[in-house]
């Protein structure tokens, strides 16, 4: 089984990290050409593709500029194990720092982190702080955008790691799991959805559904999940897997 989650657009780089595994990205030599990309960038560019601050336009500039995807004694403190490096709602219901040290090299057998600029993560490969969406209209060689750049050699890499037939978990953001070529995937394709039931309705909240993601991955971890009727018994925090609203591999979970 193989799983993929979202970035975060937060980050943490201060936190004690609770172990000193570390990998190397696979897709070095295809963030670097994004990265070129984004040197050309001004601050006033950045803000108009992503739709952020004066100051996060500035901070990101400035990291575009630095970024060397080179660890050495004098920037090691500018690199951080993926899983521990984002910080959003995902990453809070995962709780990475939780491990218990047996379960880490379950993680990094199972887990993959979807990137803008890294394109496919494993959990404890080192990276630098970075801001870009997936959804961002930039163009990177003769591909119009990010997916066009990704979804060839994202979906060919998770079929080189993994066995025809094998569980993709899909507990990424729609935005991000856009950049798998589905069509091409060997694997077979599960997706929870998390719903609350409010006012008689069923309804998508983001902030719950992104923590639920993270809650289902610590899930799969921590109990040894290897199949669809494992992630059934996912029950944390009230969340119950509905046959009823579910159909064929997508799974719903209503609280």
């Amino acid at each position: 089984m193989k799983i993929v989650i979202s970035p975060a657009k937060s980050l943490d780089y201060t936190t004690a990290l609770p172990t000193t595994k570390e990998s190397q990205p696979d897709f070095l030599k295809e963030a670097k050409v994004i990265n070129e990309v984004l040197k050309t960038k001004t601050p006033q560019d950045l803000g108009d593709l992503m739709k952020i601050s004066t100051a996060l336009s500035d901070l990101n500039w400035q990291r575009n500029q630095d970024r060397t995807f080179k660890q050495n004694k004098g920037n090691k403190a500018d690199f951080r194990p993926a899983v521990y490096a984002f910080n959003g709602d995902v990453y809070a219901g995962l709780d990475a720092y939780s491990l218990t040290t047996d379960k880490l090299d379950v993680l990094e057998q199972k887990l993959r982190i979807l990137s803008g600029l890294y394109g496919l993560l494993k959990p404890f490969d080192s990276i630098e702080p970075y801001r870009l969406e997936m959804g961002t209209k930039m163009a990177v060689g003769t591909s119009k955008n990010l997916y066009e750049f990704w979804k060839p050699i994202v979906a060919n890499a998770l079929n080189k790691q993994m066995e025809k037939g094998e569980l993709l978990v899909n507990l990424a953001s729609t935005e991000y799991f856009s950049a798998i070529d589905k069509k091409v995937l060997k694997a077979n394709l599960v997706t929870p959805d998390f719903k609350e039931l409010r006012d008689g309705k069923l309804k998508v909240i983001s902030f719950f559904a992104k923590k639920a993601r993270g809650m289902m991955v610590r899930y799969i971890i921590d109990n040894n999940i290897e199949d669809i009727e494992g992630l059934k018994g996912f029950n944390i925090e009230g969340y119950g897997f509905s046959e009823e609203h579910s159909k064929n591999n997508n799974l719903v979970f209503i609280r």
